[in-house]
């Protein structure tokens, strides 16, 4: 079995989508699977509106996306997990390919992503940036990352002392336990947060992120990009 686990807070508006798009991609591939969805304190109807689409939901209580990436890898049962943000549409084929590399020895990998609809400049540069970087450095954006259940456990799964940027050293712990590779594809993600943020807002924290190091990623204050209040989003 496959188990895709996906760590949402007050995600009612997206993750059906999410879930439903799921689905279909294994449906078409023909593969046994399950859909694990770790509620993690959401005031609205995310868990409801998981259960609906045909997801197992669980309820955790952290407010941390590491410890809640985890809960739901620990309470799935597949032999191959896929990691999927709440707001990211996968395909038959980001699936399919991810799977082929499993067949071929690698022990886990991710995928590098595409906004949802248009974003201000500024995001459009700083992905421009950033996404070669990741890839040059072999790191996945943390909207899509698979890996054998296996390789997940020897590694420790996603650090959990971490608020944030959990995906870049996760994918270094799996690096110890084999090959991991990126997919071609490109898993479409919401740009939700760069068209509510200003261009200071997003850079301070990707900014300081990188100039003060990990530590800096594991206050939740240092966070807030990530774990402040949302904002309403104008739509892609």
């Amino acid at each position: 079995m496959i188990s895709f686990c996906i760590p949402a807070h007050n995600e009612e508006k997206l993750i059906g989508a999410t879930v439903r798009a799921i689905h279909a991609a294994a449906a078409s591939l023909n593969l046994d699977h399950e859909v694990v969805v770790a509620d993690d304190g959401s005031t609205d109807r995310t868990g409801e509106v998981a259960q609906e689409a045909g997801a197992r939901v669980v309820r955790v209580e952290h407010r941390k996306i590491s410890a809640t990436r985890n809960s739901a890898a620990h309470a799935s049962e597949g032999r191959t997990l896929f990691f999927i943000d709440a707001d990211t549409i996968i395909e038959a084929q980001h699936v399919r390919e991810a799977l082929d590399l499993l067949d071929n020895g690698h022990i886990g990998g991710g995928a590098l992503v595409e906004f949802d609809g248009p974003v201000p400049l500024y995001a459009r540069v700083i992905l421009g940036v950033l996404l070669p970087l990741y890839g040059a450095l072999g790191y996945s954006a943390g909207a899509f990352m698979f890996c054998t259940r296996e390789a997940y456990l020897a590694s420790g799964g996603f650090p959990e002392e971490y608020y944030g940027a959990e995906e870049v050293f996760f994918a270094h712990r799996l690096k110890k336990q084999g090959r991991f590779r990126l997919i071609k594809g490109k898993v479409v993600t919401s740009g939700r947060k760069v068209r509510t943020h200003s261009m200071w807002e997003v850079l301070g924290t990707i900014g300081q992120t990188f100039w003060k190091g990990p530590g800096f990623a594991k206050k939740r204050e240092n966070m807030d990009f990530w774990y402040g209040e949302r904002r309403e989003d104008p739509g892609p």
